[in-house]
């Protein structure tokens, strides 16, 4: 169907859309007077800064990591940038040892921060438990084992270490798994009572962080520096 023109005073002949409803569908809505868009300016730079548009395009993922890297300080020759991260990864261990030796609450590496590994800590350091002498006694019955005399002695110490240390282990796991949601209802409990397993079956003085209760729960008290 062709278009439909009528001729105006100047004889320029005036193109009638055959359906007036297609343009009117993709016709801006609201107005688009000058003053109006004026007008939102002036409000929107009334506004806070955080409730203010953005007024610059959205920034590409290269130009994002661009950012990160001058942030971080990352050189851009990729040679330089691997140095700069094994670097940071050195310090960042370094840093977690020292604490774990002295104990710093605050630079902790996340398995052992928080106040519930704290509280499973001092729990498991302020008792005796069997499993801390398991690696001494397996130690004494592999090299005893050189002597077949004593080898019906040492199945039976075995055997009786090995009950020990389960039952030693069902206790702490029976004992913190009521204790901790009473202490610490609102807390992250995930990975506590595994945690507090694995410190039981160590050795006092290598256990890390370092106790800071002694068997009984007496504090602690820390060796004064040779000069």
């Amino acid at each position: 169907m062709a278009p439909a023109t009528v001729a105006t005073a100047a004889h320029r002949p005036v193109v009638h859309a055959p359906y007036p409803w297609i343009v009117a569908l993709f016709r801006r809505s609201g107005s688009t007077n000058p003053a109006d868009e004026a007008a939102v300016a002036v409000d929107d730079a009334d506004r806070p800064r955080a409730q203010q548009g953005k007024g610059r395009p959205t920034p590409t993922r290269k130009e994002a990591e661009a950012a990160r890297k001058q942030t971080l300080k990352v050189p851009n020759d990729p040679k330089a940038a691997r140095k700069a991260a094994r670097s940071r990864a050195a310090a960042e261990r370094s840093a977690a040892r020292a604490a774990l030796m002295s104990g710093d609450e605050k630079n902790l590496p996340p398995r052992d921060a928080g106040p519930v590994k704290a509280y499973v800590r001092e729990y498991v350091d302020s008792r005796r438990s069997a499993g801390e002498f398991f690696i001494p006694v397996a130690v004494a019955i592999l090299l005893l084992g050189w002597f077949p005399a004593l080898a019906q002695v040492l199945v039976f110490a075995w055997v009786a270490m090995l009950i020990g240390v389960v039952a030693d282990s069902g206790y702490v796991f029976y004992r913190l798994r009521k204790v901790l949601p009473e202490k610490f209802p609102r807390e992250n409990r995930s990975g506590a009572i595994p945690y507090a397993l694995m410190r039981s079956i160590q050795i006092r003085r290598l256990r890390l962080p370092k106790p800071k209760v002694k068997a009984g729960g007496a504090p602690v008290t820390p060796r004064a520096r040779k000069r």
